[in-house]
């Protein structure tokens, strides 16, 4: 075959959602199938998966631990805009709760203790309440959170920041184009919500954001700032820093002025139904998670 030969995989995959068909080596007469996360490694060796719990404080500790490892990787990549900004995971035990950052603490400096629990109605439950000092949540976010919440039981974690690039394309009020293999994660799964209607303390605006972002996994939010929503915290995480850098993409792209390229449909959809896995998109996150755990792990105390 020769050097430049452009080879097509599309074949190789399942039309079951998730299962992929490994071409055969030589000599074997069926493909073996795989799921997505064992395509990633090679001689389809999966990554580690989303760990299995045996109790409640367990997994509500590794999930607070990967709350506060998440707004440390937001703070490192600069989505901090003063006061705004929150991220939130659903209680493993107490599904009508949620955990959420306090008021005016820098994502870089946060930690589990600081964190906030919260019932759906907006309720401090538990959490950081013990003294004087202790900080509310975004009145705004728990608004916006507790919405996406009740409106997505699947949503166990929600993302919401003002980033730069995220505002900026905002502005113009427009889905982004499949230009790029990693885009894709979003194909026919992000929504634009144009009805910006100032800062989200009414219930309304908080389920008008919910009702906008549907059954996708994210929104734009015009003249306001991104969301996107997963199984996990850091599903949720990684898609919101996809989203944020597509953003950033496509306003290099337009400012380029030059014709563009399109992921053709077929392919943009089989690359959103297998790498965009949640298993995988978890995956995604833990080389950052890892590295937060490296550079400075009192995240978790």
């Amino acid at each position: 075959m020769s050097s430049t030969a452009t080879v097509s995989t599309t074949s190789h995959v399942s039309e079951t959602l998730g299962v992929i068909r490994s071409p055969p080596a030589i000599g074997q007469k069926h493909a073996a199938v795989y799921a997505p996360l064992q395509t990633m490694g090679h001689n389809n060796v999966a990554p580690p998966e989303i760990p299995k719990f045996d109790d409640f404080p367990s997994q509500r500790k590794w999930q607070l631990e990967h709350l506060a490892a998440a707004f440390r990787v937001f703070g490192r990549h600069g989505y901090a805009e003063g006061i705004a900004g929150h991220i939130s995971v659903r209680d493993p035990e107490h599904k009508d709760r949620f955990w959420i950052n306090p008021l005016a603490v820098h994502f870089s400096m946060l930690k589990v203790s600081d964190m906030i629990c919260l019932d759906m109605s907006g309720n401090v439950v538990g959490g950081n309440t013990g003294d004087i000092q202790s900080l509310p949540a975004n009145a705004a976010g728990v608004s916006i959170h507790a919405a996406c919440h009740l409106a997505r039981p699947d949503a166990h974690a929600i993302c919401h920041a003002h980033s730069r690039h995220g505002k900026a394309w905002a502005s113009f009020g427009q889905p982004l184009d499949m230009l790029n293999q990693d885009v894709c994660y979003f194909h026919n799964s992000h929504s634009v919500y144009d009805n910006y209607a100032g800062i989200a303390f009414a219930a309304d605006e908080g389920r008008n954001i919910a009702s906008a972002l549907g059954n996708g996994r994210a929104s734009i939010l015009v003249n306001h700032g991104l969301v996107t929503v997963g199984g996990t915290v850091d599903e949720a995480a990684y898609l919101f820093q996809l989203l944020e850098r597509s953003c950033e993409i496509q306003l290099m792209v337009e400012a380029a002025g030059l014709p563009k390229r399109h992921i053709p449909e077929a392919e943009a959809a089989e690359i959103y139904r297998v790498a965009g896995d949640p298993e995988c998109l978890y995956v995604e996150f833990q080389p950052m998670y890892k590295l937060e755990e490296y550079l400075d792990p009192t995240f978790k105390q």
